[in-house]
């Protein structure tokens, strides 16, 4: 027998549906979705309508002070629009935070899904037979312990290359044998496809489904989703175990919205785990305040340190930026570099500058490839680099995290950029040296003056480093 589940959410729902959803309703199970996105024709959408299968909320509530949207939670009314609406005959208010994902309408209601569906238990889902280290294992029983509590939130505070991942395996396997339904989700598209093949390799026989702006496929219907942090969404009350990998990344961070729609996505009986390698202010509050409970893990899974960034004054940067160019000692660099067995990652400020460079190069008859997020061909590149098919890779920040290659150097030119804060530097230099057989990788901070990012974020590096060795 299923648990029936009656809860208040803030005033998001005024009930989740007792009746137990059919099995062949598993790609609504917990889902907030516009009527075009239901995946149900209309006498299988009147029926399921009829036993409570779905129910429709407003999709924009009308308060004293506003408006408020049953979607992304936006209160913020210069946010909300209107717009001639054929259906109702006159102008509707609809929400502009989360346009992107379909209009949600005044005169319009959204269909929520019962969450209530049987997902299969398995005897012993998990196919890895590596073994962890003892940091490892220390966050791996903190994680299970959560998980089987079915209740409450751990953050995991691992260094780049510590294994965050398979910290999650013990977790995983107990609640895919309890036949809980589990979402990871990230900010980053990026990192959903990296974990996809890592997670559908050690659970194999866990139903599994990317969610990303592009993903192939968008039923949402399995047990265990990887999700970027903007499809939950479309997600409310759907999951026993929530995983928040990068929390402190953008746009996560920053988004009211986002963070909005991952407490939502959660059952209100939950388990909440959160991943990170550089804490934000808000995290760290938390952490003081001992509201927030911390597994700190300061050393990587080889047990070689973290690469310390080396800053290198390059006073003729921007002039040569300017002109599409970089200095001849940062070229002669990059020419020396290409004489190691390692591969190169280029980090630039901005989209422009990254063609711009990548194309430089080429004129100097190197082997370049540039990639950012508005890349059609990104998934592609990222892959070719990876299988090794170019040396070097000019980038944007879209790479800073999630993603790992065996064997790079880093460099970041014009490190002293805005866009370039602490957390993001920390972030990449943590791509170089993440293979045990290459533990030793490279990474340059090429500026045109000292900043304050800069400093704390190799300072940060050093101290991760000094607490690793005394473990």
């Amino acid at each position: 027998m299923l648990q029936t589940l009656r809860t208040y959410f803030s005033a998001d729902f005024d009930w989740i549906p007792d009746l137990v959803t059919p099995h062949y309703y598993p790609q609504l199970a917990g889902k907030l979705l516009l009527h075009y996105e239901i995946p149900l024709d209309e006498p299988h959408l009147i029926s399921a309508l009829s036993q409570n299968v779905l129910i429709k909320v407003p999709g924009l509530e009308h308060h004293f002070w506003g408006f408020r949207c049953r979607r992304c939670g936006n209160k913020e009314q210069h946010l909300f629009a209107e717009i001639p609406h054929a259906a109702c005959g006159k102008a509707c208010v609809y929400c502009r935070c989360c346009i992107q994902m379909g209009r949600v309408m005044e005169c319009e209601p959204l269909y929520f899904g019962s969450p209530n569906v049987a997902w299969p238990r398995f005897g012993d889902p998990c196919a890895w037979k590596g073994e962890l280290t003892f940091s490892q294992q220390k966050a791996a029983d903190e994680i299970r312990n959560v998980i089987q509590l079915g209740k409450g939130e751990k953050l995991i505070w691992a260094v780049c290359g510590a294994g965050k991942t398979e910290m999650l395996f013990p977790g995983l396997t107990d609640a895919f044998s309890s036949g809980k339904r589990v979402c990871l989700a990230t900010p980053r598209t990026d990192v959903v496809r990296e974990l996809l093949p890592r997670l559908k390799a050690a659970f194999p026989n866990v139903e599994m489904e990317a969610l990303y702006g592009d993903s192939p496929n968008k039923k949402g219907a399995a047990q265990f989703l990887i999700a970027t942090t903007h499809q939950l969404l479309r997600f409310a009350h759907a999951f026993d175990v929530m995983i928040i990998d990068e929390i402190d990344a953008f746009p996560f961070h920053q988004d009211p919205a986002l963070h909005y729609a991952s407490k939502r996505a959660a059952k209100t009986e939950s388990s909440l785990i959160y991943l990170t390698a550089t804490p934000r202010k808000a995290q760290h509050k938390r952490i003081r305040n001992k509201t927030l409970p911390v597994v700190f893990i300061p050393k990587r899974f080889h047990g070689h340190p973290l690469p310390v960034p080396q800053l290198k004054l390059t006073p003729s940067l921007f002039h040569h930026l300017k002109r599409g160019k970089i200095p001849p000692s940062l070229l002669e660099k990059i020419k020396q570099q290409q004489q190691s067995h390692r591969q190169l990652l280029i980090f630039m400020p901005s989209v422009k500058q990254a063609d711009q460079i990548a194309e430089y190069l080429r004129k100097w008859k190197m082997i370049v490839e540039s990639v950012h997020a508005e890349d059609p061909k990104r998934a592609d590149k990222v892959m070719a680099f990876r299988k090794k098919d170019y040396p070097i890779l000019v980038t944007t920040t879209i790479l800073e995290r999630g993603v790992t290659f065996p064997s790079v150097d880093v460099y970041v030119v014009d490190a002293g950029h805005s866009v370039f804060d602490e957390a993001a530097l920390v972030q990449i230099a943590g791509r170089a040296g993440r293979s045990p057989d290459d533990p030793n990788g490279e990474v340059i901070f090429f500026h045109t003056g000292k900043t304050n990012p800069l400093l704390d974020a190799r300072e940060s590096i050093m101290k991760m480093n000094r607490l690793g060795e005394k473990l």
